[in-house]
């Protein structure tokens, strides 16, 4: 199994900045595309920005400009930089991971964080 802890959720005002991190662990062989979703309540989990294991990125289109998705291969770590945020990106942030354990490195399965809270607010 694949375990995803995610930090750096928080209470922030319009305008501001928080980082988010997300960090694998487990028996891995190779970790694939990773990235993070959203959930705000009463609407479904959203892709916000996920990127592949060779660097290609993809953004919803209203974080475009906005947020910024990195990865550290050597650590299984995955960040999401989030500036200018606004009211609605207000959500529960996951963290989302496509990997191979080394008991079966053919075998691809997708793995979800925790979740942690971004509230934006004045």
């Amino acid at each position: 199994q694949v375990q995803l802890v995610e930090s750096g959720g928080g209470l922030v005002q319009p305008g501001g900045s928080l980082r988010l991190s997300c960090t694998a662990s487990g028996n891995i062989f190779r970790m694939n595309v990773m990235g993070w979703y959203r959930q705000a309540p009463g609407k479904q989990r959203e892709l916000v920005g996920i990127i592949a294991s060779g660097g290609a990125i993809t953004y919803t289109d209203s974080v475009k400009d906005r947020f910024t998705v990195s990865r550290d291969n050597a650590k299984n770590t995955v960040y999401l930089q989030m500036n200018s945020l606004k009211p609605e990106d207000t959500a529960v942030y996951y963290c989302n991971a496509e990997a191979s354990l080394r008991a079966t490195p053919f075998h691809k399965s997708n793995y979800w964080g925790q979740g942690t809270q971004v509230t934006v607010s004045s």
